[in-house]
């Protein structure tokens, strides 16, 4: 079986433990980014099965359409990326395991450093310093701080045992469902949604991206917290109503952003208005880039592969496709 891995930026993932799943395969790892169907399907056309490294790759019907030979597409959580109806009428089975058994420390460690980062304003104090500079101001001490966590998922778990370590206050707001589970488990719920974006120093956002979240975070949310407020989100871009933070972050309020993730990815161009804004410290979607996680999320990936080979495929989002 030809099985192509696509976007290791780093070719990190041929030196992982979980790589030895794709022993025996023909195996072609691809270390660029391309984007453009044409180009894609020159690649691609050989191929038995791919891999996709998270949300990197779209798999349109286009681009599925003009595959023949190709039977598995490999990933892990959600695809928003993927058509699946595409799939299945093209008999290309998706396989993506949903609920990955370790905790994401990954993500909410990264998570965490933007909140200090940006709490002690780091990237420019550093800028300061290495620019012949001393201190440029005065930062704060989380301990004693309030806390917001929207999303009562298993990142904003991990980032919640974090705060109460560094004695902040932790509050939660999110679905209706979240906040049951949250009560339940003898969380602080804020009072309204209203008061959880303006009693919080911090934000943090924990929500998947679907149709129903896409906008979630409004701008009215975002000028309910204080000009000394910090808002976090390493989740998906698409959770903030387009243009809002960016509008927000002029306004001042809130005072400050920590982000890892963008309306358009990879950002390859100089001076983006939000990525380069005076208030924010910014980084390229790297929260989940540790050879820790990835090995974690390849193994399910490639795991997936070789079960497929074996014709016992395992975490199929549509078997139908399989006929």
């Amino acid at each position: 079986m030809k099985v192509a891995v696509l976007d290791d930026w780093f070719d990190t993932l041929r030196h992982l433990p979980c790589f030895r799943y794709l022993d025996g395969f023909d195996v072609d790892v691809f270390t660029d980014h391309v984007t453009e169907t044409p180009a894609l399907v020159e690649r691609l056309l050989p191929y038995d099965a791919i891999t996709l490294f998270r949300e990197r790759t779209a798999i349109t019907a286009e681009l599925v359409a003009q595959l023949p030979n190709l039977k598995l597409i490999s990933q892990r959580s959600v695809y928003p990326h993927i058509d699946v109806d595409a799939c299945t009428k093209e008999e290309v089975l998706v396989c993506s395991n949903m609920q990955g058994s370790t905790p994401p420390y990954a993500a909410a460690e990264h998570t965490w450093a933007l909140i200090m980062a940006g709490i002690r304003d780091l990237p420019a104090q550093m800028a300061s310093l290495q620019q012949g500079g001393w201190q440029i101001g005065v930062g704060k001490t989380l301990h004693g701080r309030v806390l917001g966590l929207y999303g009562y998922g298993r990142i904003a778990k991990q980032v919640a045992h974090y705060a109460t370590a560094f004695g902040m206050k932790v509050v939660w707001w999110g679905s209706d469902e979240g906040r049951a589970r949250a009560a339940a488990d003898g969380e602080t719920i804020a009072a309204s949604r209203h008061d959880f974006f303006a009693q919080s120093d911090v934000v943090s956002v924990h929500v998947r991206m679907n149709a129903q979240t896409k906008g979630l975070i409004t701008a009215q949310d975002l000028a309910a917290m204080s000009k000394t407020g910090l808002f976090i989100n390493t989740s998906r871009a698409g959770l903030i109503e387009e243009g809002a933070l960016l509008t927000a972050l002029n306004n001042g309020h809130p005072g400050k952003a920590g982000i890892d993730v963008f309306d358009q990815e990879p950002i390859t161009w100089p001076d983006d208005p939000l990525a380069c804004h005076p208030n924010i410290v910014a980084t390229p979607h790297i929260g989940f880039v540790t050879e820790d996680e990835l090995e974690v999320q390849f193994n399910d990936i490639f795991e997936q592969v070789a079960a497929f080979h074996n014709g016992a495929p395992i975490h199929m989002i549509n078997p139908e496709a399989l006929g």
